[in-house]
């Protein structure tokens, strides 16, 4: 009985129907948990939503394709969750943009490898269709320059490689034009009849070698855009592959990553008052750490300040905006950072939270910061939002904060940020300014917010500040 009915059953597992089904409802879970990733309320149940539904893609994947090696496919299974699961679990916020740059860049390589397996079981595309000959090449140059220019800029990032501009100066055009171009020509040979096996290779190598060319020219400040552009290249090489590969999970999956990432980056470059293409062309910041003078170009100087000060100022104030950047999430200071808020709103201090897009190394790096430290939604505003509020703002606390607060953006036509939307800090009745050291952003430009009359620095660690900063209060 139990065989009579066993054999229906495969039967309908493996169907084609049974199939577009399971996709279908992994699309929707994609959808479903996209759109969780709006807010840091619902980000981390967004991320398992779609986490489910790309484990309903594979499992249909795997029910109804063929595959004849089982081993080898559970292999590669286990070894990717080998890696991946404690690699995620274990990295620091603050480490987050490499792991980000790292997995996208995986993922592209897989792209780029699955077009030379396509090539090669097809023999060179020997009678494969016109347009899925397109698409495959397509996707293995595409992945290949995501694989290799997410590495550069997990290098970057990692402090591997030199965080500022690296190029060949008034070649770097023309080279990368040459290379690319030829990349191009040879996937052209392959699409009109070429089946030399040492074609694809080139063409893997030549994009390669474009990703890192791509890459190494950009320098820190334009890092948040480069990742972002590379996720969306990422996306569009696996839609392009799932077309080539009549795989309706890879066909959605792709576009959604392609799409939303494309759309990001061109928040990311509107928000820098750049433009895509003067990000890959212009190797905008030399990286974060370049020393500057004390004084200003109107000799204004440096004025310190001691967490007891901060602590009776910030006590005595109707409104406190904490403005964090990379500094905060380098020290880990977000709990400190919460726990001081919470004796202000006491105190009955009105606190807020200014975020600029940009803040950190990564989209929302700041509100993921912010959010695992438990401070409320509501109180995270983003510069739009924000940016009116400072006028009526008695303190406003920088944190580990440079390019995104500074005033040439707005007042120095000549500066490298001008035009650059930025957090309007300058015009609170009180600055203070939490840093290791009077050093550069990634922009490396003199910031003239440091020297200003209206600001207070606080050298140190912004952890041991912020809570010498609560130990004040707590005192008072």
């Amino acid at each position: 009985m139990s065989a009579l009915t066993a054999t229906p059953l495969a039967s309908f597992l493996t169907e084609a129907n049974f199939k577009s089904v399971l996709y279908i409802i992994a699309f929707a879970l994609f959808i479903i948990g996209l759109s969780g990733l709006t807010g840091p309320k619902t980000a981390v149940r967004g991320n398992r939503i779609a986490a489910v539904g790309m484990t309903i893609a594979v499992i249909a994947t795997l029910l109804v394709d063929p595959f004849h090696n089982p081993v080898l496919i559970i292999v590669g299974l286990v070894v990717g969750t080998a890696i991946g699961v404690p690699a995620a679990r274990r990295v620091k916020m603050t480490e987050m943009p490499q792991l980000v740059a790292l997995f996208n860049g995986v993922g592209g390589g897989a792209v780029a490898l699955i077009s030379w397996a396509e090539f090669r079981t097809s023999g060179g595309f020997d009678t494969t269709q016109t347009y899925i000959v397109v698409f495959s090449l397509f996707s293995a140059i595409v992945g290949s320059v995501s694989f290799w220019g997410s590495n550069v800029a997990f290098g970057k990032l990692q402090g591997l490689i030199d965080g500022g501009s690296i190029s060949l100066g008034r070649l770097q055009l023309p080279v990368q034009g040459i290379v690319g171009g030829a990349a191009i020509v040879l996937a052209v040979l392959i699409a009109t009849g070429s089946t030399s096996e040492i074609l694809i290779i080139l063409i893997l190598v030549l994009a390669g070698l474009f990703g890192i060319l791509l890459v190494l020219p950009i320098g820190g400040a334009d890092m948040p855009v480069v990742i972002s552009l590379l996720n969306a290249f990422t996306g569009l090489a696996a839609a392009a592959a799932g077309i080539a590969l009549d795989n309706q999970a890879l066909i959605v999956a792709g576009m959604i990553v392609g799409a939303s990432g494309t759309i990001l980056t061109q928040q990311m470059a509107v928000a820098m008052n750049r433009t895509i293409v003067s990000v890959i062309v212009g190797g905008f910041g030399v990286g974060e750490g370049a020393a500057v003078a004390t004084t200003s170009a109107s000799g204004g100087t440096v004025t310190s300040t001691s967490a007891s000060d901060v602590a009776i100022q910030m006590a005595y104030a109707r409104q406190v905006v904490v403005v964090p950047g990379y500094g905060m999430a380098v020290s880990q200071a977000q709990h400190a950072v919460r726990e001081m808020a919470k004796l202000l709103e006491e105190k009955g201090v009105v606190v807020k939270y200014a975020i600029h897009p940009v803040a950190g190394r990564m989209p929302g790096h700041m509100n993921v910061l912010l959010a695992e430290a438990d401070v409320p939604y509501e109180q995270l505003k983003e510069m739009d939002d924000i940016n009116g509020e400072f006028k009526r703002t008695d303190v406003s606390l920088v944190i580990g904060a440079n390019d995104v607060t500074n005033p040439d953006a707005r007042n120095k036509a000549d500066s490298p940020i001008y035009g650059m939307p930025i957090l309007n800090v300058d015009e609170s009745a009180s600055t203070i300014v939490l840093k290791r050291s009077m050093s550069s952003g990634y922009a490396g430009i003199d910031n003239p917010l440091f020297t200003d009359p209206k600001t207070s620095m606080l050298f140190g660690d912004a952890k041991a500040s912020v809570e010498g900063i609560t130990e004040e209060l707590k005192a008072l």
